[in-house]
């Protein structure tokens, strides 16, 4: 009588006796009725094609209500995730770049939360814009006139052309002619922008006479890109920018400096090699700087203009301007990183950007030395698990030569034959946990650098998992 009352149903349970179990009910509470019903016929469906639809295997109706919740998780799971950036990569542009400061949430949280005077000057009672709210402090910090704000630095740079260059000439240097990340080429946005673009000089060497030769009646403006995600070494010659600003200002056109990495203080003064700040390109004498907000900044994704009162006026009358205009929750963000640089000295333990650049290698050595036991028994005995010196970089075409000196735990492949599969399988693996684990695959081993490791408690939470997660993917494997 026991055994048969313990043998799996000899036909599958219907949808409403699903729905009826204890897990069904959850997932009807969780996910609504409709969306549960989809699920458990999905998971029915899926039985009926592998087992049919009678016979001594089938699964009882527990076990489909888990299956259909369980997908459920799956398909409702946010696809923009949490992981561990473990890359040595700090500002990873696929992993959203910059990470924000608390008090840069908080202000977001509550620029979503509430209603903010966004647009609306509470003094007076009337309307007013939104740029106001960050025009001030970006002058304090940088020396500019003026600001206008839109929400990346491509758009400021599209916005700046159109302004000033539509149906006109931009001259620019071929050696910076620059393409970033996803084939984002300069003489693309340019052309977008209704510019001519005007080419002078050669890859690697420009002259300030190549400039002049190329001024015209419909010379729009002078554009100098920082070359921030590559560097051009030996037989080589830039024009300074001091002496575009005046060859500028001589045939009173605007000279514009695209930064890009958007630096506000001397990286020096925390041990990394110099960047040209914007105040420094200000003070050089380019008319108008462009910038990102979530590079070397450590901001939101933001593109800020900032230089001249008069030209930043006319960037802000152009109809392009609400197209590329900032949202409420990242210009809130923004509002308050700024804020954090009126103390510089404090940056590396406010903005967490800074505090990764200068985490010191000791630091992440001891890190590395808590981790590589509790990794070793995780991945078990076919891989060899060892503490490893590394170098960590910057990320988002800034400072490109920069590398800064770190730690982390390498993995290897106890058998080297079919070595590059099993790497493959192991970071696969780690990025299947709950918070997936981005590493990288570096000369035989699968490598991760802990720079930017800050919750050690919740990654050695899920390392659990990371067995199941192996041997799942050797069966998926064996099965292929």
């Amino acid at each position: 009588m026991n055994d048969t009352l313990s043998m799996p149903p000899a036909r599958l349970p219907s949808v409403e006796q699903v729905l009826r179990t204890d897990v069904g009910t959850v997932a009807t509470e969780r996910f609504g009725h409709e969306a549960t019903v989809k699920a458990v016929r999905r998971v029915l469906d899926d039985i009926r094609r592998t087992l049919g639809f009678a016979g001594t295997n089938l699964p009882d109706k527990q076990t489909v209500a888990a299956e259909a919740l369980e997908l459920l998780e799956r398909e409702h799971a946010p696809s923009v995730r949490r992981v561990f950036n473990l890359t040595g990569t700090v500002l990873h542009t696929n992993l959203g770049r910059a990470i924000l400061p608390e008090v840069a949430i908080e202000a977001a949280i509550l620029a979503m939360r509430e209603p903010v005077a966004l647009e609306f000057d509470v003094d007076s009672g009337t309307r007013g814009e939104r740029d106001d709210h960050v025009r001030g402090l970006i002058s304090e910090l940088t020396g500019a006139e003026d600001a206008a704000i839109v929400n990346n630095n491509a758009g400021a740079v599209l916005l700046v052309l159109n302004t000033f260059a539509r149906g006109k000439e931009a001259i620019v240097s071929r050696g910076e002619l620059i393409e970033i990340g996803g084939s984002f080429r300069l003489p693309d946005i340019m052309a977008r922008a209704g510019a001519d673009l005007v080419e002078v000089g050669t890859t690697n060497r420009t002259h300030l006479h190549d400039y002049e030769q190329a001024i015209s009646e419909n010379t729009g403006l002078i554009l100098k890109a920082h070359t921030s995600n590559y560097l051009i070494q030996g037989f080589t010659k830039s024009v300074p920018a001091a002496e575009l600003s005046a060859l500028a200002r001589r045939h009173q056109i605007p000279f514009v400096n695209d930064l890009g990495s958007g630096a506000l203080v001397e990286l020096s003064r925390f041990g990394l090699r110099p960047e040209p700040t914007v105040r420094e390109c200000l003070a050089e004498g380019a008319d108008l700087v462009t910038f990102s907000g979530d590079k070397l900044l450590g901001g939101p994704q933001a593109g800020i203009v900032a230089g001249r009162k008069d030209l930043v006026a006319l960037v802000r009358k152009n109809p392009m301007k609400r197209a590329l205009r900032i949202d409420k929750i990242r210009l809130a963000a923004l509002e308050a990183v700024l804020t954090l640089y009126r103390d510089p000295a404090r940056l590396p333990e406010t903005l967490p950007t800074l505090r990764y650049f200068v985490r010191s290698q000791r630091d992440i050595e001891e890190a590395a030395a808590r981790l590589q036991a509790p990794i070793a028994a995780a991945v078990g005995p076919a891989y060899v698990v060892s503490i490893t010196q590394c170098s960590s970089q910057i990320g988002s075409g800034a400072l490109p030569l920069e590398t800064m000196p770190s730690a982390g735990i390498a993995i290897a492949p106890a058998d080297r034959k079919g070595a590059g599969t099993r790497l493959e399988a192991l970071a696969a693996a780690f990025r299947k946990l709950p918070i997936p684990v981005i590493g990288r695959i570096n000369k035989g081993e699968f490598l991760l650098d802990l720079r930017c490791l800050d919750d050690e408690a919740t990654f050695l939470a899920q390392l659990g998992q990371l067995t199941s997660n192996l041997h799942a993917g050797r069966l998926s494997h064996a099965n292929g």
